[in-house]
């Protein structure tokens, strides 16, 4: 017999997920979709009751999200200016409507290469909490998610917190996304960038990109040329020569391999030139 069950307290979900084999139902909006008009054939557990898992908290060490926080809750709360990426990322989250139901977490563990938070978490060193009735453990988010819709989410786990390291929550960053339009879009490209900049010189570079390979990536070349320039009309240029072997794009209905190659080079300098001069407003579709 299928099983539906709406546990109130953490602890309650995480014993019923030992008990047995469950769909976990948050905001939904990946959810329903998917299922479409078939009946259900796995167990659900409906974790929208379980408030302690929505919210943003500061601790000496993190930043701590919660798994049930909507996108609407992260916008509206107040973060340092790294955050901006995310936050800019969160309002390209479908519709109003959807941001105020989904979910941070269920966007990762729904694991799509052109997830819109991704890559904006992945700038942030973002860390995912995982835990069952008997372990705790924290993943970076790029061992979390491995491949299209796979993550390393264990039977009898459920995700309940994005960490962010205090040291990676420094600095100015910013999102770009380029799609087919302005709004309700899946991605062609989406960069996002974070950086540190001291006395004109960039001291720390964090660059990621969604949507033009399985899993979003760093931009580790990228990033490496990118410490210890100076701010200056060069900075572009720099940016367009630098390697991004880590990137491995696909073709399909909205765009060739090719073009999103040379798309993700245009907006990865529009990005890093956006997080240097955060008042900007950076627009790529």
């Amino acid at each position: 017999m299928i099983r539906y069950a709406k546990p109130t307290t953490v602890d309650e979900a995480l014993a019923l997920l030992g008990e047995a084999s469950w769909r976990i139902l948050a905001g939904g909006t990946d959810f329903y979709p998917a299922q479409g008009s078939r009946p259900f054939r796995e167990n659900v557990l409906d974790i929208n009751g379980l408030a302690a898992l929505r919210g943003i908290a500061e601790t000496d060490a993190h930043w701590v999200i919660g798994a049930r926080t909507t996108w609407t809750d992260l916008v509206r709360h107040p973060l340092p200016a790294a955050f901006d990426a995310l936050k800019q990322a969160a309002r390209e989250v479908g519709s109003v409507q959807i941001q105020n139901v989904a979910s941070i977490a269920g966007n990762l563990c729904n694991a799509s290469p052109a997830a819109d938070g991704a890559p904006a978490l992945l700038v942030l060193d973002a860390e995912v909490e995982l835990r069952s009735a008997v372990t705790v453990r924290t993943l970076p988010l790029q061992e979390f998610i491995l491949g299209n819709r796979r993550t390393d989410l264990r039977l009898g786990e459920m995700v309940t917190a994005i960490r962010i390291p205090k040291p990676a929550a420094a600095g100015t960053s910013c999102f770009v996304k380029l799609g087919a339009r302005r709004y309700l879009v899946i991605s062609i490209a989406m960069v996002a960038a974070r950086l540190v900049v001291e006395d004109g010189i960039i001291g720390d570079a964090a660059v990621a990109v969604g949507s033009c390979s399985a899993v979003a990536q760093r931009l580790a070349g990228v990033e490496s040329v990118l410490r210890g320039r100076p701010v200056n009309d060069a900075l572009a240029a720099a940016i367009q020569s630098a390697p991004m072997d880590e990137l491995s794009p696909i073709g399909d209905v909205r765009g060739s391999a090719e073009y999103r190659l040379d798309a993700a080079r245009e907006i990865v300098a529009r990005a890093v030139l956006g997080a240097v001069a955060p008042g900007n407003k950076v627009a790529a579709a």
